[in-house]
């Protein structure tokens, strides 16, 4: 018999299940309800028991009807209580699990510790795991094989997959290693790893970042609606409605084997931190990707989530966040506290939507594992415990959980790696570079007008020079007008003398340039100051 795919929906008066079976005679089927039951029989398909999460009536309002173009079946059943909400419709693999099996006691149990459990449910649930001090016990008493996995409920697995699991997790040998010695080595990677010419490179240089930084998820525009809706009905909605699932996420949800968790208050503590964990993780690979997987997203998820990768079990959402935020800061390609800060806001954001977005990011990272080889184990450890957990998880918790995220404030003083001061280092660096490049360029700019008053030196000496050539010019016509005014008798007599020593130099200038044609501009000097000087001395 064939499982057949199928949905719920509901309106205030009625319950409708659309069943996909298109290989079935519409003629032969057989439908059964009562109270939370239902069962549906088309050859081949047999929906064995569907444990419905409210009560139906059969009053004469029932109907069903076949599509032929589509081959499903919608059956209409109307509730015993009108009005009711049933929540939880998209939780498949809880609604197909037999009525008996969902409760969490196991055939064997204690029944003070049942008593201690039931209690505690349903009473507040305190995030803060009690401290309690360390007491050395004798080394017999220590357990062979430290435990893992979702809930700290694995062991031994690694020694059977050690070379497959050496490419995912980081920590050696987890079976042998306590958690305490593992958070100490994690811590002690982390610092080895960090870079600062990284981090200040991103900080600096952040277009890349601040690109990614605008991508809008899917649950961002849900939360609005989300919202929106609470503030104009003025009360809380449950949220499924503004998440869907797609069809091949609905086929995985009826593929999981539905399993009870018998987990003690500390284990629960885990399983809640880690989810945290997980989701900050995923959130940051969304964003930085832009929604797009490739061949670095499994890596990305594994790396960032302290959970995965090294097995860690948190006290604290305190302790979530520092150590997410160090990651970032250490492993990735775009290492910027901006992206930190973003990952929180979504996770905040996807646990208010309640535990359907929480769903939907899991099934996402169980697809993202299922598609990358050495990942897969990461499902069997965690991954699917966690999509059929949280399928059985109330709301108020994951209301609580949110909230109380929320309240954690995480800056880069926690993170441990000195941000601010590496920051303000680098902006004074960043100054005296740019004071130094302002003086270089000062000094460019005087560089040019020196270059100008040199010439305005060299102008200035050939003017000179020309001024003390043309001087004797000037002396000569003052040498005239003096002689003019000393008498004009003398006058006379200098013309006449002048008269025959310009003719007579003519005539050596004009036969030394006829024999000598190479003195001909040395002669010429000479001649045109010897000149002046004769008529002086004579004078």
């Amino acid at each position: 018999m064939i499982t057949p795919a199928f949905e719920l929906t509901q309106d205030p008066d009625f319950l409708t299940l659309i069943i996909k079976v298109p290989y079935a005679r519409a003629s032969e089927f057989d439908v059964y309800f009562e109270g939370e039951d239902f069962k549906f029989y088309s050859k081949p398909y047999f929906l064995r028991q569907l444990t419905l999460p409210g009560r139906i009536v059969e009053d004469g309002r029932e109907k069903a009807s076949y599509n032929t173009d589509k081959g499903t079946f919608t059956i209409r059943l109307p509730k015993e209580n009108p009005g009711q909400y049933f929540e939880g419709l998209d939780m498949l693999t809880s609604l197909l699990a037999p009525k008996k099996s969902r409760s969490a006691k196991p055939l064997v149990e204690e029944i003070a510790a049942s008593a201690e459990l039931s209690e505690e449910e349903e009473g507040e649930f305190d995030w803060e795991i009690e401290q309690t001090p360390y007491k050395e016990g004798a080394e017999s008493t220590l357990p062979l094989q430290y435990r893992y996995g979702f809930g700290n409920l694995r062991s031994g697995v690694f020694q059977r997959l050690q070379d497959e699991l050496n490419d995912v997790i980081d920590v050696k040998d987890p079976d042998q290693t306590p958690v305490d010695e593992r958070r100490r080595k994690r811590l002690a990677a982390e610092a080895a790893k960090f870079e600062p010419d990284h981090y200040l490179a991103d900080f600096f240089e952040d277009d890349a970042i601040q690109q990614v930084l605008k991508y809008k998820p899917w649950w961002v525009d849900a939360h609005k609606k989300m919202i929106a809706s609470q503030r104009e009905s003025h009360q809380e909605l449950d949220t499924p409605a503004f998440v869907v699932f797609s069809e091949e996420e609905r086929e995985q949800l009826r593929k999981f084997t539905n399993k009870s968790y018998l987990l003690d208050k500390r284990s629960r503590h885990h399983v809640y931190l880690g989810l945290i964990d997980i989701l900050l993780a995923y959130c940051y690979e969304i964003c930085v990707n832009e929604g797009e997987k490739n061949v670095e997203s499994s890596w990305n998820i594994r790396k960032l989530s302290a959970t995965l990768c090294w097995l860690e079990s948190f006290t604290s959402v305190h302790d979530v966040l520092v150590s997410f935020g160090r990651r970032v800061l250490c492993y990735p390609l775009h290492r910027h506290f901006g992206l930190v800060t973003r990952a929180y806001n979504d996770t905040v954001m996807i646990l208010q939507l309640g535990k359907a977005a929480v769903l939907k990011c899991l099934l996402d990272i169980h697809k993202i594992f299922r598609e990358s080889d050495p990942a897969y184990v990461l499902n069997d450890l965690f991954i699917t415990d966690y999509c059929i957990w949280i399928q059985k998880t109330k709301s108020k918790k994951l209301a609580a959980l949110s909230e109380s995220l929320q309240k954690t404030t995480l800056t880069k003083s926690h993170i441990g790696f000195e941000l601010e001061e590496l920051e303000a280092a680098a902006v004074l660096v960043q100054e005296e570079e740019s004071m130094l490049k302002a003086a270089g360029t000062v000094s460019k700019q005087q560089l040019p007008s020196s270059e100008s008053e040199t010439s305005d030196s060299e102008e200035s000496s050939s003017t000179s020079s020309s001024e003390t050539e043309g001087s004797d010019s000037d002396e000569r016509e003052s040498s005239t007008s003096e002689d003019g005014k000393i008498n004009s008798l003398q006058g006379t007599l200098q013309e006449e003398r002048t008269a025959p020593l310009i003719d007579c130099n003519g005539l050596k200038q004009g036969t030394n340039t006829s024999s000598e044609v190479s003195d001909e501009k040395s002669k010429v000097t000479l001649q045109s100051t010897s000149v002046p000087r004769k008529l002086i001395e004579e004078l």
